[in-house]
């Protein structure tokens, strides 16, 4: 969990008025399709996750001159682990040599990297790449890139609940103190503000257990490309097209 910072509250009907076309700043992504893809080309799946990684390369290096400062992205969830032993550790690999081999260029073009999700489950030599990149990329802003691994987003609230109801019975925190700001600084995004729109590929249109209380408020857009063929000037469309939307956060136009 990370301490939250005062500045990046999350947006209140308050902060956006209604109708204002508030500009994206933090686009969060569902990246779905990697195996399909791979399957319609006769290959195998793990195929289609490192085909999946090389597009995370190319829209991380676009996301700022899209005008993005936030960028999340969800990699493996809670439910993942399902899938077969030979999917599981080739994903983990592939995630382990992203780190390794994308290091130098996050820190050369100022890109913060951190993670959010359960790390107890993973691997200790993942865990320690993933701190030591955090670490190293610490002082960066340019671009403020999550990736979600063992993420769920009733997980993360059974947690964060777990820590508050901890609080509560060593007598440092009163039930009546608890509101819903509680709750968000108990979360792994707790440092981070709210997505503005959430992406999702592949043609679904499940949220899948990603974010669901700090998307309480995001815009969706759902996609029918498969992850692996989606690019920078897409994401720059639908950036496009959510300038026209109106966000009224539960207030009326012209109120």
């Amino acid at each position: 969990m990370f301490p939250r910072s005062p500045a990046m509250a999350a947006p209140s009907s308050t902060s956006a008025p209604a109708g204002s076309g508030r500009k994206v700043e933090h686009v969060a992504i569902i990246m779905d399709g990697n195996g399909r893809w791979a399957t319609e080309r006769g290959w195998p799946r793990l195929v289609g996750h490192r085909k999946g990684a090389e597009r995370v390369k190319e829209i991380v290096r676009a996301a700022p001159d899209l005008g993005l400062r936030w960028l999340t992205v969800y990699a493996f969830s809670t439910e993942n682990w399902k899938r077969s032993t030979e999917e599981v550790l080739g994903l983990m690999a592939i995630f382990a040599r992203y780190i390794e081999r994308e290091a130098d260029r996050l820190a050369a073009e100022s890109v913060r990297m951190r993670f959010i999700g359960d790390r107890s489950r993973l691997d200790p030599k993942l865990q320690k790449l993933m701190a030591g990149i955090e670490a190293r990329t610490a002082a960066y802003d340019r671009l403020n890139f999550t990736i979600a691994i063992n993420y769920g987003g009733r997980d993360e609230i059974t947690r964060a609940t777990r820590d508050i109801a901890r609080a509560v019975a060593a007598g440092l925190l009163r039930p009546e103190q608890i509101t819903d700001q509680t709750l968000t600084q108990h979360l792994d995004t707790a440092d981070l503000p709210d997505p503005d729109l959430v992406i999702r590929t592949s043609g679904e249109t499940r949220t899948s257990n990603f974010l669901p209380w700090q998307a309480a408020y995001a815009e969706y857009e759902f996609t029918d490309t498969l992850w692996p063929d989606f690019t920078p000037a897409e994401l720059g469309r639908i950036l496009s097209r959510f300038g026209t939307r109106e966000r009224r956060f539960g207030g009326v136009v012209g109120a």
